[in-house]
């Protein structure tokens, strides 16, 4: 989503130096008991909607290389969509750029066995999507271009209404569109994982009703434990764990009521909703956030502000906008390690940590995409 992306651009130019700290990793280190250290470093690990950093690929540097590598990230879901076409095309551009300028440290993601790959060759594997549908509206055969350049997670809406179906803040809830069933017939057949991120309650359910594959949520909240539009009901989220869906807890403030700032505690209570909702098998991790931590200064609270204004201009602006875009105790490249600390802590199991942090979504995504004979894993 550009407009929450160039927040966090101006946030992280400024906050970068902080973010390279060479004790941050030492400190981390000894945060944690030895055996959720163990079990991290061994685990898949999917933040199913993040980006790795701020800043354009001429602003990274090599020490800013190292921290995003020595978060023990496997995979992230990385939106690259534009409300145009052409700026869509250059926003995926720059993440092949990156690829090809930091092949070290980055793969891209075409199959599910890259995911294995990526974590046998310590790389950050990076799955472009799509929030933003505007581009393919005007044209759906985009679906199947987009695919073939490697983007394979799409929504079908943002938060407003698109030709395929009704967005989460309209007021009409008018559900999936015949534009959406084809939309979705399209996805299923050539492999493009349908996201039901942003859309509407009528419009979820539909899709994941006409869907003959899993879908997924990526980056959401449990609405039973706060009613929020970009929340799902309980109805919702087992109609998803029914067809073999994936639902990823977000790190928003729509996770609490305004004016309480969201802390590790409220996302692992929507955690702990999610599976007790929908099982252990289809609950993971989408922060909506990045790889590098955000530190807020002066500037960057006055550019938070001029998001939010422009948001509620443009229409898109939730409820509880008022609060950065981020869970303050979770910030920073080790959340997915705090939050599994976390869990540990509330008496999940190993087997079910590890399913969060990203085998869940490795083995769902392996049934949206298909399992290709030849490949990285």
């Amino acid at each position: 989503m550009r407009s929450r992306r160039e927040f966090l651009v101006t946030m992280g130019r400024a906050a970068a130096v902080a973010a390279m700290a060479p004790t941050w990793f030492a400190e981390a280190a000894e945060q944690f008991p030895a055996e959720i250290a163990a079990l991290y470093r061994k685990s898949v690990v999917v933040d199913t909607l993040c980006g790795p950093f701020s800043g354009s690929v001429d602003k990274i540097n090599a020490e800013l290389i190292d921290v995003v590598s020595k978060s023990g990230i496997t995979a992230i879901n990385v939106t690259v969509s534009e409300r145009g076409f052409d700026e869509t095309l250059r926003e995926l551009g720059e993440l092949e750029r990156l690829v090809e300028r930091w092949p070290d440290a980055f793969l891209m993601v075409r199959t599910q066995p890259d995911i294995a790959r990526a974590k046998r060759e310590g790389k950050l594997g990076l799955m472009p999507g799509f929030q933003y549908s505007e581009f393919l509206e005007q044209d759906p055969t985009r679906i199947e271009t987009f695919r073939n350049l490697g983007v394979r997670i799409m929504q079908l809406t943002y938060n407003n209404r698109s030709i395929f179906g009704d967005g989460c803040l309209e007021p009409g809830n008018a559900g999936l569109s015949k534009a959406g069933l084809k939309a979705v017939e399209k996805m299923n057949e050539i492999g493009v994982a349908v996201d039901l991120s942003h859309s509407g309650y009528r419009t979820t359910s539909e899709a994941i009703a006409a869907s003959k594959k899993p879908v997924l949520i990526s980056h959401s909240g449990c609405a039973s434990i706060y009613a929020h539009p970009r929340n799902k009901p309980d109805e919702v989220m087992k109609e998803l764990a029914d067809k073999g869906g994936y639902f990823g807890v977000y790190l928003m403030p729509y996770l609490v009521a305004s004016p309480a700032v969201p802390t590790r505690e409220h996302v692992i209570n929507h955690v702990l909703g999610a599976l007790k909702i929908c099982g252990e098998e289809h609950v993971g991790i989408g922060s909506d956030g990045s790889i590098q931590a955000v530190q807020l200064t002066p500037e960057q609270k006055t550019a938070f502000d001029e998001d939010v204004a422009r948001r509620k201009q443009m229409g898109i602006g939730a409820p509880g906008e008022d609060r950065y875009p981020y869970v303050p105790d979770l910030n920073g490249p080790d959340h997915m390690e705090v939050i599994a600390y976390e869990l540990q802590k509330r008496g999940q199991t190993s087997a079910v940590i590890e399913k969060v942090l990203g085998a869940n979504f490795q083995r769902i995504i392996g049934e949206i995409w298909g399992f290709p004979q030849s490949g990285g894993g």
